[in-house]
């Protein structure tokens, strides 16, 4: 009876052993520990992305988003480090640990939220069709049978997807690897328009010598936020900390005019 009683009582503790550790694993969270002992902090971005992030005539790598993780960095006492990656492999980049996060222009989704955690939403933005300023294509209806292209891995897909009967209209949707490539194609006649960020194509016209028009069609409502690995909270709640703290004191409503000309950030308020 003893031996039973026994083995019981192991029995036991090494359940309650197992079920500790495994809690402690799960819940376990050092991610913000990590990039402090290492003193880096490296975004992953689409470096084509203006005026997110993108490259400048000096090759370097300028944009809204890029000024907005300098001043974060900063606070936090880190170097930044800005790590160009294949935008249809961001999730893997993210999974593997080559990238600490996601931070371009990156929309904030259902989807997404399952499987990353996300800052709160900084700046709101919205999917648009942009097509050339002597196009007779001026509604959706009008893209019946014509040729879409759009960036591969990017939330204008998503967009597509989530209007069926538009996608089903079209004779073809292309993908490329970035906007800019899509959108010298739409310049060259090849495509009929082009779906994006509607930051994105506001910048484009703007800085750009390509005779572009924004429809005033869009096609989703987007929420930008800075993706991380699903379980690394803390180092989420410490930058999401750092943006709020920017939107007190000013600095975020002043990097957001320098880009845009107004502050439409959203973040805190």
């Amino acid at each position: 009876m003893k031996k039973i009683i026994t083995l019981l009582m192991l029995s036991l503790i090494l359940a309650t052993s197992v079920f500790a550790s495994g809690t402690k694993e799960k819940t376990g969270d050092n991610s913000l520990k990590k990039v402090q002992e290492k003193g880096v902090f490296i975004l992953g971005l689409d470096d084509a992305f203006p005026p997110m992030g993108y490259r400048n005539d000096k090759n370097e790598i300028v944009g809204y988003d890029i000024d907005l993780a300098k001043e974060v960095t900063t606070r936090m006492g880190l170097e930044l480090k800005l790590q160009p990656i294949d935008w249809n492999s961001k999730e893997q980049e993210l999974a593997t640990g080559n990238i600490d996060c996601i931070w371009n222009g990156f929309t904030k989704s259902p989807a997404r939220e399952k499987v990353m955690s996300f800052t709160d939403t900084y700046v709101m933005n919205k999917q648009v069709l942009i097509v050339k300023s002597n196009s007779p294509l001026k509604t959706l209806d009008d893209f019946e049978g014509k040729t879409i292209g759009l960036q591969g891995g990017s939330t204008a897909s998503d967009a597509m997807d989530a209007s069926p009967d538009f996608k089903n209209s079209l004779k073809q949707v292309i993908e490329f690897k970035d906007n800019l490539t899509a959108l010298m194609d739409l310049n060259a006649g090849g495509l009929d328009g082009v779906v994006l960020d509607l930051l994105v194509a506001q910048d484009t016209i703007k800085r750009s010598n390509m005779d572009f028009v924004i429809l005033n069609a869009g096609l989703s409502e987007e929420e930008y936020a800075v993706g991380f690995r699903k379980n690394d909270i803390a180092l989420t709640n410490a930058v999401n900390a750092q943006l709020i703290a920017m939107q007190k004191d000013g600095t975020m409503s002043s990097i957001t005019t320098k880009w845009f000309g107004k502050d439409i950030s959203v973040i805190g308020k």
